[in-house]
């Protein structure tokens, strides 16, 4: 399976990951939240996985310049609506490699996720 990376063109962090996977000769399909959006389910899959509160980008402008009311008294069901919404709010990148999914971008995660997957 090829991997697919998920995330946002313009993010510097998403950047760093696709010249880590170049860099490194990893093949991959990009999948940007921008132009395509994002399934509910796959989001449901990430946010039982990993939990809402470290898939939605909270640091973010997007999430910032919410309204208080939107913003306050989260819960997985209002964070996964509040995504779907605005796709830019997922954290970024997420890297899936069919088996297993990296959420966020360290050289040494992306390494240590390479070595499990040969």
């Amino acid at each position: 399976m090829i991997p697919t990376l998920y995330g946002i063109k313009a993010c510097d962090t998403v950047a760093k990951a696709r010249a880590w996977l170049a860099a490194h000769g990893k093949d991959y399909v990009f999948h940007d939240y921008k132009v395509s959006g994002i399934e509910a389910g796959r989001l449901s899959a990430w946010v039982d996985e990993f939990g809402w509160e470290r898939v939605l980008n909270r640091a973010g402008t997007t999430f910032r310049k919410l309204p208080e009311a939107d913003r306050v008294d989260l819960d997985a069901g209002r964070a996964i609506a509040l995504m779907l919404t605005q796709p830019s709010m997922i954290k970024r990148p997420l890297l899936d490699l069919g088996d297993r999914r990296v959420l966020g971008f360290r050289p040494e995660f992306y390494e240590a996720a390479f070595r499990e997957a040969a």
